[in-house]
């Protein structure tokens, strides 16, 4: 357990930096709900489906292949035999790849209540996706708009007959506190000239809020019963980190805050709380942290630039679809 712990009480919510994701989502039965974790495999993503499926929830693990995802399957299943767990493939930075694998989720599943936007990339080197987009921007972001946008109508239905409120979940990052808003150009976001593996993360992450926000507002104005939220999970050492370029002076550093930071239990907390807890019922378009409400940064609230990064994200789509 970090030791940061223990310097911090708990919010209003009852929980705070130091719950675990078991401790919040503790008494809770998702029996009846299906959910999808995007980058399921490891760290805090694999820790979240083990949570939900603990709680009862049928998970459907995506992976970029389905021998990692298999193997993830497994590990799970023996720490919990009765785990309703489903792989599927897909590789988040590739477009024709999320929609593959929301074709072959909606056809093959009847329900989908929860939607958690989990996998990332960090601070990577400068490279493009498949679809020649900037890596991080196509992984963190733009793969997941696609996905949600092929699944919405999936969750509308499921709330509408079920009458069980959906929920979307984007983990985003205190990092987006750092990005700039003169990005929306693939001109500036492609340029390896200017890029910079920290700054195209917080980018990215600012990205992740936006979304939230700007679909939150539309599914309100639409009536639909499903909600959009996003949320910082924590400073946690997993395999997102595994880009960056540490010097022997910053390994130093890591390995003296490191009983400062969350562990993988902690870290999963408030993406389990903001999926499951009766607490964030009809609540939408919030930024949480610690399974607290918080305010993110003014960037972030600038309902226009949703609604720009919105527009902006569709016309990728458009461009890449007319290529095919």
């Amino acid at each position: 357990m970090g030791l940061w712990s223990w310097f911090w009480r708990a919010g209003p919510s009852g929980f705070g930096p130091g719950s675990t994701a078991e401790e919040v989502t503790e008494g809770i039965d998702a029996s009846h709900l299906t959910a999808i974790v995007t980058g399921s495999t490891s760290g805090i993503g694999k820790e979240t489906a083990r949570v939900l499926a603990l709680r009862g929830a049928k998970v459907i693990i995506p992976a970029r292949t389905l021998e990692s995802g298999i193997k993830v399957k497994e590990s799970l299943l023996e720490q919990n035999p009765d785990a309703k767990l489903q792989v599927m493939q897909m590789d988040v930075s590739s477009l024709e790849s999320v929609r593959s694998f929301a074709h072959s989720f909606n056809s093959s599943n009847k329900h989908l209540n929860i939607l958690i936007n989990n996998a990332g990339i960090m601070a990577c080197p400068f490279q493009l996706s498949q679809d020649g987009i900037e890596l991080q921007f196509a992984t963190n972001h733009l793969g997941h708009f696609l996905l949600t946008n092929l699944l919405l109508e999936k969750m509308k239905a499921t709330a509408k007959e079920t009458g069980t409120q959906g929920r979307i979940v984007n983990v985003s990052s205190v990092a987006h506190r750092r990005s700039d808003t003169s990005w929306l150009d693939l001109n500036v976001i492609n340029d390896k000239t200017k890029y910079s593996p920290v700054n195209a993360y917080a980018r990215s992450k600012l990205a992740n809020i936006l979304h939230s926000n700007e679909l939150s507002r539309r599914l309100k104005e639409g009536g639909s019963n499903v909600t959009a939220n996003s949320l910082h999970p924590g400073v946690i050492l997993t395999n997102i980190s595994r880009s960056l370029d540490l010097n022997a002076v910053v390994m130093s550093l890591a390995t003296l805050v490191k009983p400062f930071l969350k562990s993988i239990p902690q870290g999963a907390a408030t993406t389990c709380y903001v999926a499951l807890s009766p607490k964030i019922k009809d609540i939408s378009g919030k930024y949480f942290a610690d399974c607290n409400e918080i305010s993110p940064s003014k960037k972030a609230k600038d309902e226009v630039l949703g609604k720009k990064l919105w527009e902006f994200s569709q016309e990728i789509f458009e461009k890449s679809s007319r290529k095919k």
